[in-house]
């Protein structure tokens, strides 16, 4: 069984709407990375995987990945130059917060929603759906 066993499970349909919900507001495109593995670091783990999902390659530059690591208890949230040249420290200090106090409890479903949620809203603010937005990255939660 193992230690990821006993950890709550994610509700990636729950995810995968609120995605799929925020992104009909922004051109911003939102990925969701759980990894089943322990990671040393959430901040590098989530930059190996933004490259390596094309995630720089948006037309806009406005991608946001989410990588949750429970097993570790640890997670980070990056984003493409665009949303840092906008946003600021503030937009990344803001979404972390969020999700933290979700992912304390143990509640990795809610935490992750709220991030996604919070994300859609910032990003909406900044990049507004155009009429000619398209869906460029996968609404799909990926499990690494």
């Amino acid at each position: 069984m193992g230690l990821f066993s006993s950890l709550p499970p994610i509700d990636h349909a729950r995810v995968e709407t609120a995605v799929a919900a925020a992104e009909r507001r922004t051109s911003g495109e939102i990925r969701v990375l759980v990894s089943r593995a322990a990671v040393e670091d959430p901040v590098a783990e989530a930059q190996k995987h933004f490259a390596r999902l094309g995630m720089h390659a948006t037309a806009a530059r406005n991608g946001v990945l989410i990588l949750l690591a429970p097993r570790s208890r640890a997670y980070a949230v990056i984003g493409d130059r665009a949303i840092h040249e906008k946003c600021g420290d503030a937009f990344w200090t803001e979404l972390a917060a969020a999700m933290g106090d979700a992912f304390k409890r143990g509640d990795f479903t809610a935490g992750l929603v709220l991030g996604v949620e919070r994300a859609g809203e910032l990003l909406a603010a900044h990049f507004p759906r155009q009429s000619d937005d398209r869906n460029e990255l996968s609404d799909q939660v990926e499990t690494i």
